[in-house]
């Protein structure tokens, strides 16, 4: 089966290792990505601080790329480009006039019927039919993870239909159990990590990073688990800044749900690129194989 792909331009720079195991895992599970054409930045939250009409136009660009592709569905990692992607064709599809505007300024045109369809979306119906359990051939019994969806994945600026539950999503937790892997259940799953605001206001970020850990940690997790590409590098890359500042003398390992299913499906570390991750990854991974070992 083939669906419309767009990395978005954090999976083709920062997170780089989140596209080719997206390619690679779907690939695994009888799904092809197939990287629309052309494609260009959604604007992320950067357009609409700037112009609202550009806000909608940068991602219903890309609609119209995928619906003229044949495309019926387009699946799409990052959840800010998600969510941008999905208040736009909203907006569209609400608005006749914006439609005809943006249409008019664009060489493929929009209909307005593609499915915009989040990471988990896609898994989740290789859930419900039993294939994803099926083809699991590695159990991770060692992993004790907290699911981290960030702010943006269930929450939008316009009224959208929302797939999960908006506070308490269950997703990525109903992605794990079909593994064998029982999520822990903690109170910041939604939480913001202060996303690019680590650039800019960097205290801030750190004391969101902080709290997030500390309840990871106070709920007895060794990992955490996310789909959102911002949210896996803050969390990663600054943990050593915003354990020092927070007396947090513990460390945990950040990683993307295709690692987890990845690996699952019997991919390795380094197959996964997992080892290329700011704090060290690897060797939970290597406990749970040497637990299974002893079974």
């Amino acid at each position: 089966m083939d669906i419309a792909y767009y990395p978005g331009c954090s999976l083709k720079q920062t997170s780089g290792i989140y596209d080719q195991q997206s390619v690679k895992v779907f690939k695994a599970l009888g799904i092809n990505l197939k990287e629309i054409d052309d494609w260009n930045c959604c604007g992320a939250t950067s357009a609409g601080k700037y112009d609202d009409f550009l806000a909608i136009a940068m991602p219903a660009r890309n609609i119209g790329i995928a619906e003229n592709e044949g495309f019926d569905e387009i699946i799409i990692p990052c959840s800010a480009c998600y969510s941008r992607t999905l208040v736009a064709q909203a907006r569209i599809n609400d608005d006749a006039v914006l439609k005809d505007e943006i249409n008019a300024d664009i060489e493929k045109k929009i209909d307005g019927s593609l499915k915009v369809s989040s990471i988990l979306e896609v898994f989740l119906p290789l859930v419900e039919s039993g294939e994803l359990k099926k083809k699991a051939t590695r159990k991770l019994k060692q992993l004790k993870p907290v699911c981290y969806y960030g702010c943006m994945l269930t929450r939008f600026s316009y009224n959208v239909a929302v797939p999960d539950n908006v506070e308490n999503p269950q997703g990525m937790e109903k992605v794990l159990k079909a593994l064998g892997i029982k999520a822990i259940d903690w109170n910041c799953k939604t939480d913001c990590c202060g996303a690019s605001a680590a650039v800019n206001d960097s205290d801030t970020s750190l004391n969101l990073m902080a709290r997030i850990m500390n309840d990871a940690l106070a709920r007895g997790a060794n990992c955490m688990v996310t789909t959102c590409p911002m949210c896996q590098l803050n969390m990663d890359a600054y943990q050593e800044a915003y354990c020092e500042k927070h007396g947090i003398s513990e460390r945990l390992p950040v990683y993307f749900i295709t690692e987890i299913v990845g690996m699952a499906l019997g991919m390795g570390a380094d197959e996964l690129l997992i080892d290329t991750h700011i704090t060290p990854s690897t060797e939970l991974i290597e406990a749970s194989d040497k637990e299974l070992e002893k079974v």
